[in-house]
C-alpha cells in the first residue's frame, strides 16, 4: 500500500512506520471514575502498527457487530531511544504529540481476555494526525484533546486529568522496554467515548491552549463504513455482545434533561398523583418506601446518580472501603440536578452518608439524596440544606455493615429499582422513580388530574355529596368541562 514515491500513506503524519503502538487502558479520572474503578498504576495493551490509518480516511464497522467506539486520546512520537530513563528525563525522549482515535470493537473484547489484539487491532483502527506538535514547546501538564462526533462534542479534558502524567508513562514503559524512535504512545481516553455506527464522522484535536500560539495537531477525521465480509466462525470465535459490552461501549448515559419547563412541572406535582399515574400505566412499584424526609417541606426533583453498597465483610472492607472508594466517588463526580440514589438493602444499623459528604453534593449541585439506610451528623447532614430522604438516623460508621461496591448500576433502593437517569421526585409522602421516557406524559397527567381534582374539592365544600362527582359521572364531567371551556 505505497503512494507514486512509494511511500505508505498510512504513516504520512509520523517519521514513519512505528515500531510499535502502546496504548494504556485507564488514565483519566473522568474515564475511571465512570468505569467504576480508579487504577493503582498504569496498565498497557500493545496494537499492530498495521491499524495505523491517516486523517481523512474510513473505518469499517465489521459485517455482524454493533459496537465500534471512538477514543480520543493524545499520542506521543518517541524521538530518541529511552531505556530506564528516570522521570525527570522521560519528556526529552519525546519528540512530538499528535491526535489519536484508538477505536475498538466492544463485539470482540470479552474473548480477547484483556489483550484487545482482535478488539483494537483492526485494520485502520488506530487513525493518526495530521499534524505533529513539538513536544519541547508544550507543557505535558498542559495539553488538551477533544473529540466531536458529526460536529457535536463529545470529549474534552486536559492532561490535568490524568491519573498518570505523560512523563510517568514514558518513564514507567522504559522500564519494561525499550521505547525506540518512531514508536507511538496512545495515552488513554476520558470520559464521553461512546458507539459510532456507519456513516458518522468523527473528529479529534490536541492542542496546547496554553503555550504560545496555540500548537495544535489539526483535526484528525476519521468516518465510519459498513464493512461486508462476515467472521468465518469455524477460524474463530464469532462476535459477541452482553450487557457490560454494551455498558462500557456506550458509556455512561448522560441523565436526561429536565427543561426549566419540565423541572417546574415536576415541583407543582404531588408525588402520590405521580404514583397513581404510573400505576394506571402498570407500573405499580415505583416508590421508594421506608425513607422520611429530613425537609418534609423541600421537593426533591432531579435524574438518579446511583450508589450500590454490599454487606460489610472485613477482607472486603479493607480492599474496597479505603481510599477514593466508591462511595467518595459517587459524591465527588455527582452532577448539577442529579439525586444520589443508594442502595444500603434497609440496613437502618449504621450511617450510610453524613455532614462532609452531604456538603460535597451540595456544592456540586446536587439536587438530593435519597438512602434506604441511617445517615450519621443527622443535625448537621440537615443544617446542610440538601433535600435527604432516609431510613433514620445512626451514629455508626459505614463499615459496621457496609461495604461501597458500585456506582452508576442499576440498585434497589426502599423496594424498588432504580437506574441511573431514572427521574426521582420527592416531597412529604414520600419518593417515586419515574422512567425518563414517561416522565413528561405521567407529570402532564398529574397535573391535570391535580385541576380536577381541586375542582371537585370545591363542590365538596359547597354541600354537594361524593355520590356521582368522585369519581364523576356523565352529568358532572358535563359540568367540569364546561367550567373548563370557560376559563
Amino acid at each position: 500500500m505505497t503512494d507514486s514515491t512509494g511511500a505508505d500513506p498510512r504513516f504520512s503524519a509520523l517519521p514513519g512506520r512505528p515500531g510499535k503502538i502502546v496504548a494504556i487502558h485507564l488514565s483519566y479520572a473522568s474515564r475511571a471514575d465512570q468505569r467504576g474503578r480508579r487504577p493503582a498504576h498504569p496498565s498497557y495493551f500493545l496494537k499492530p502498527s498495521s491499524s495505523v490509518a491517516p486523517s481523512g480516511g474510513t473505518v469499517e464497522r465489521p459485517h455482524g457487530t454493533e459496537l465500534l467506539a471512538f477514543e480520543g486520546e493524545i499520542a506521543l512520537v518517541i524521538g530518541t531511544t529511552a531505556r530506564r530513563v528516570p522521570l525527570e528525563r522521560a519528556w526529552e525522549h519525546v519528540a512530538w504529540v499528535t491526535a489519536a482515535n484508538d477505536l475498538g470493537l466492544y463485539d470482540l473484547r470479552a474473548n480477547d481476555k484483556g489483550s484487545n489484539v482482535r478488539s483494537k487491532g483492526g485494520d485502520g483502527f488506530t487513525p493518526l494526525g495530521p499534524g505533529l506538535v513539538d513536544a519541547r514547546t508544550v507543557d505535558p501538564g498542559a495539553l488538551r484533546v477533544r473529540a466531536w462526533v458529526n460536529g457535536e462534542l463529545r470529549q474534552d479534558d486536559t492532561t490535568a486529568g490524568l491519573l498518570f502524567t505523560l512523563p510517568r508513562l514514558v518513564a514507567d514503559l522504559s522500564q519494561h522496554l525499550t521505547l525506540e524512535p518512531g514508536d507511538v504512545i496512545l495515552t488513554g481516553t476520558p470520559a464521553g467515548s461512546s458507539v459510532v455506527g456507519p456513516g458518522d464522522v468523527v473528529e479529534v484535536e490536541v492542542d496546547a491552549p496554553e503555550a504560545a500560539g496555540t500548537p495544535t495537531s489539526g483535526r484528525l477525521v476519521t468516518t465510519v463504513v459498513q464493512g461486508e465480509h462476515p467472521f468465518d466462525g469455524t477460524l474463530g470465535s464469532l462476535p459477541a455482545v452482553d450487557d457490560l459490552q454494551r455498558a462500557e461501549a456506550w458509556g455512561t448515559p448522560p441523565a436526561p434533561h429536565l427543561t426549566a419547563e419540565l423541572r417546574e412541572k415536576l415541583l407543582r406535582a404531588p408525588v402520590a398523583g405521580l404514583t397513581a399515574q404510573l400505576r394506571r400505566r402498570g407500573l405499580d412499584r415505583t416508590t421508594v418506601d421506608g425513607v422520611r424526609p429530613m425537609h418534609p417541606d423541600a421537593k426533591l426533583v432531579g435524574t438518579a446518580r446511583t450508589l450500590r453498597f454490599v454487606p460489610g465483610r472485613e477482607d472486603l472492607v479493607a480492599r474496597h472501603g479505603g481510599g477514593h472508594n466508591a462511595q467518595k466517588r459517587a459524591f465527588d463526580t455527582v452532577a448539577e440536578g442529579e439525586v444520589i440514589v443508594i442502595e444500603a438493602r434497609g440496613e437502618t444499623g449504621s450511617g450510610t452518608l453524613g455532614d462532609i459528604l452531604a456538603l460535597r453534593a451540595h456544592v456540586r449541585g446536587a439536587a438530593g439524596i435519597v438512602t434506604d439506610g441511617g445517615v450519621r451528623d443527622h443535625a448537621a447532614v440537615a443544617a446542610v440544606g440538601i433535600p435527604v430522604y432516609s431510613a433514620g438516623a445512626h451514629p455508626a460508621v459505614l463499615g459496621r455493615l457496609h461495604v461501597p461496591w458500585e456506582v452508576d448500576v442499576a440498585v434497589a433502593c426502599g423496594g424498588t429499582t432504580v437506574e441511573p437517569g431514572d427521574v426521582v421526585v420527592g416531597d412529604g409522602d414520600g419518593v417515586v422513580v419515574i422512567p425518563p421516557g414517561l416522565v413528561e406524559e405521567v407529570v402532564d397527567a398529574t397535573l391535570a388530574q391535580e385541576e380536577e381534582d381541586g375542582w371537585v374539592a370545591e363542590q365538596v365544600a359547597a354541600g354537594h355529596a361524593v355520590d356521582g362527582l368522585f369519581p364523576m359521572d356523565a352529568r358532572w364531567r358535563a359540568r367540569y368541562d364546561a367550567w373548563r371551556a370557560s376559563r
